[in-house]
């Protein structure tokens, strides 16, 4: 009888290493899942939204922790010096539309790449350059041309519109 305690005891630490593992490798904070856009946590999740604001978004992760919803926002590449840019706005929507869907301000949201997570405090001054670049992107939805705004070759290689784009860079 005792063997077969040890055996399950060693399986359940074992079980609990592999979790802890998983975790992190997915950049996960401790805390509750609570939502995930990714199939390997089980079923994907109905996107947040916000109709005042015309904006969707799917974080990868939102976790419960201290009665606070994180979005998570996984990245495949390898960590830049400091997230990218659209990386920073990306978060700062998610972090938006959970304020928004369930009346709680997130403090901050993770974006998690290969080898490196960046807690991005989600302050007043992100929301209100969130605010004014969604204004003008909107401002944009209304005129007759919208050109090319990056000088990014491997972004332009990369894009989806490049085979019907007028304005694409040289290879």
């Amino acid at each position: 009888m005792i063997p077969a305690a040890i055996f399950l005891a060693v399986l359940a630490i074992l079980f609990l290493f592999i979790s802890s593992r998983q975790r992190k490798a997915a950049g996960l904070p401790s805390g509750r899942v609570v939502y995930s856009d990714t199939s390997q946590w089980g079923k994907v999740e109905q996107p947040l939204y916000d109709s005042a604001l015309g904006l969707t978004g799917k974080p990868d992760y939102l976790v419960e922790q201290n009665g606070a919803l994180l979005p998570v926002e996984v990245k495949s590449g390898w960590a830049p010096p400091a997230p990218r840019e659209g990386h920073l706005y990306q978060l700062a929507a998610y972090c938006l539309l959970v304020e928004r869907t369930t009346g709680v301000r997130p403090p901050y949201g993770l974006i998690h790449y290969r080898n490196r997570t960046f807690a991005v405090d989600y302050t007043p001054e992100l929301e209100a350059r969130l605010t004014a670049l969604l204004a003008e992107i909107h401002r944009q939805e209304r005129v007759a041309a919208v050109h090319r705004s990056h000088t990014e070759p491997a972004r332009c290689a990369a894009c989806g519109y490049r085979s019907i784009c007028d304005e694409k860079l040289a290879e």
